[in-house]
């Protein structure tokens, strides 16, 4: 509102020097009066000054503009973009670039042009009082350059959307190839990536190539019909002066009034291409919060115990072609120790993820306590979950950072370097970062890059034991671990069991089936037993279900 006020304030200051050189020619000339003159030049200057100071004003508090938008509402951007699930993130990997389209969108050139054109027609109807014919002329000449902006648009809607949704594709495509470069250098793969890359390119550089000749050619001719215009309203002026209907100061009067009603309109044709980015930006972010999860008042519930059922469990592909997971039904006990087994692509991972929160079940329901994990508020949740994906899921920071969850703050009462050292300790990790260059301050990057793949999942097992969860939910902790990390792992299990946590483990090698007080097999996403690890052990023995190799060798050493 202050931005309008003051374009108000501005465009009006913008008719100081019509009227001074209307002034001049009709008073100064025609009686030599030196003091008018300089008194009109006090004034003129006294009003190009305030002019000055309004735009810059007005600039400023754009400016302010967008960093309050970003305040406002880049954290409900940044959580919208970190809630999408896999299958929508290709659609939406660039929220945020979005976002800061649309801030410059509001802060830049086309605020200017948007809040400056509604006084074309104050230009216009003073245009009109000069004289009817230049007033018609202005008139005319407005109406021809908004009809121009609307072919405008039209020429580059489908250029822009082209070039929006090949830039999302191609930042998408490169962001996960520099994320597997190592392995693309390993395999020779680097030079087809590229190759890859820049099919991707192209079509992003032939949908910019057009949008970008669309908005060149119009931004031109509407530069020349202003000029024309312009040209044409001098040419009239002096017409109209010669037959004594208007004074000499009329003439530049009018070509100024007139540059002045056209200016706006031309400004909006050449900044139309990121009026459009920001309207398409505008649309996306407006999905993406509309389809964020809804903001609830959550009521505060008991910390749990550990009391793990799964009720009737189902998930689907990202493509919704097939199910990952159908019906899976069970119940877990604190103190329990739960070794899920089954062949690859059986659905384990999958369960484990709908355990730990990190996915909402399409049907069915996982309860902790008897509550639903989505009565929890996430963060809220957390503390309680201990994690560990398959792929580790380490953030770029310290592994002090990444062990204590990036929490900057420790709970009232409790040391969080403490807390930290602990987790570190029940994962058997403590003093191998103590021999790390700069201990648990070493800095690794995403994915843990900068230390090994075992390192890395210890350091997982830690920030998963971080304050002691009451369920635990790993998921081949083991894959990278060499027999001293598999004891600390197995020894961590033993000491989650004794305090009541709930640990669930997807498990191939026998040494983890070892520790398990109860098996699951899991197969073609479904769940095909559960109970007692000797009781499973015997029926696969037996001629039951057989997921792996492993499970028959774990069974012969029960």
């Amino acid at each position: 509102m202050f931005v309008i006020l003051f374009s108000a304030g501005l465009n009006l200051l913008y008719l100081a020097p019509s009227i001074y050189m209307l002034q001049v020619y009709d008073r100064v000339l025609t009686s030599g009066g030196m003091l008018t003159l300089l008194y009109l030049s006090v004034v003129l200057v006294a009003s190009l000054a305030v002019l000055a100071f309004l735009d810059s004003m007005r600039m400023r508090l754009l400016i302010t503009v967008g960093k309050r938008l970003d305040r406002l509402l880049a954290p409900r951007v940044l959580m919208a973009a970190l809630q999408r699930e896999g299958r929508q993130a290709a659609g939406q990997a660039h929220v945020l670039r979005e976002f800061d389209t649309l801030r410059g969108a509001i802060s830049g050139p086309p605020a200017v042009a948007a809040v400056d054109a509604p006084w074309a027609p104050l230009y216009i109807g003073v245009c009109f009082l000069i004289h009817p014919w230049i007033g018609a002329l202005a008139l005319f000449g407005g109406l021809l350059l908004i009809g121009l902006a609307i072919i405008n648009h039209r020429a580059m809607h489908g250029a822009l959307v082209a070039n929006d949704q090949s830039s999302g594709a191609m930042y998408a495509l490169q962001l996960s190839d520099s994320n597997q470069s190592e392995t693309a250098r390993a395999l020779g793969m680097q030079e087809a990536l590229v190759a890859r890359q820049l099919r991707a390119r192209e079509s992003l550089s032939a949908a910019s190539e057009t949008a970008g000749k669309t908005n060149a050619l119009f931004s031109a001719l509407t530069k020349f019909l202003r000029l024309t215009l312009q040209s044409a309203a001098l040419g009239l002026g002096a017409f109209l002066a010669v037959r004594q209907e208007i004074s000499a100061g009329g003439i530049i009067a009018a070509s100024i009034l007139t540059s002045r009603a056209f200016a706006p309109l031309e400004l909006i044709v050449g900044a139309w291409r990121q009026f459009e980015l920001g309207r398409q930006a505008y649309a996306t972010l407006r999905q993406v919060l509309h389809t964020q999860d809804r903001t609830r008042e959550f009521t505060a519930l008991p910390p749990p115990r550990g009391v793990l059922t799964a009720e009737n469990l189902t998930i689907r592909a990202p493509s919704g072609d097939r199910f990952l997971l159908m019906g899976a039904s069970f119940r877990a006990e604190p103190g329990d120790i739960v070794g899920v087994i089954g062949p690859s692509g059986a659905g384990k991972t999958t369960l484990l993820r709908a355990i730990a929160g990190a996915v909402a079940p399409d049907q069915g329901a996982v309860r902790l306590d008897g509550a639903k994990l989505s009565d929890w508020p996430p963060e809220r949740l957390g503390p309680y979950i201990g994690y560990l994906p398959q792929d580790l899921g380490l953030f770029a920071g310290s592994i002090r950072e990444n062990i204590a969850r990036f929490n900057p703050t420790a709970r009232a009462g409790d040391d969080l370097d403490a807390e930290i050292i602990d987790a570190a300790q029940a994962a058997g990790v403590h003093a191998m970062i103590l021999g790390m260059p700069k201990g648990y301050d070493t800095e690794i990057g995403p994915s843990g890059r900068g230390v090994s793949a075992g390192q890395a999942q210890r350091i997982a097992l830690a920030r998963a034991l971080y304050r002691n969860p009451v369920l635990l939910a790993l998921d081949e902790p083991n894959a990278h671990l060499d027999q001293d990390g598999e004891a600390a792992l197995a020894a961590a299990l033993k000491a989650a069991s004794a305090r009541g946590a709930c640990a669930i483990v997807v498990a191939h090698r026998a040494g983890l089936i070892g520790v398990a007080n109860k098996l699951m097999v899991v197969r073609e996403g479904r769940i095909e037993g559960y109970g007692p690890r000797d009781q499973i052990m015997a029926m696969i023995n037996q001629g039951g279900p057989r997921p792996v190799a492993a499970v028959s060798d774990a069974g012969a050493r029960s």
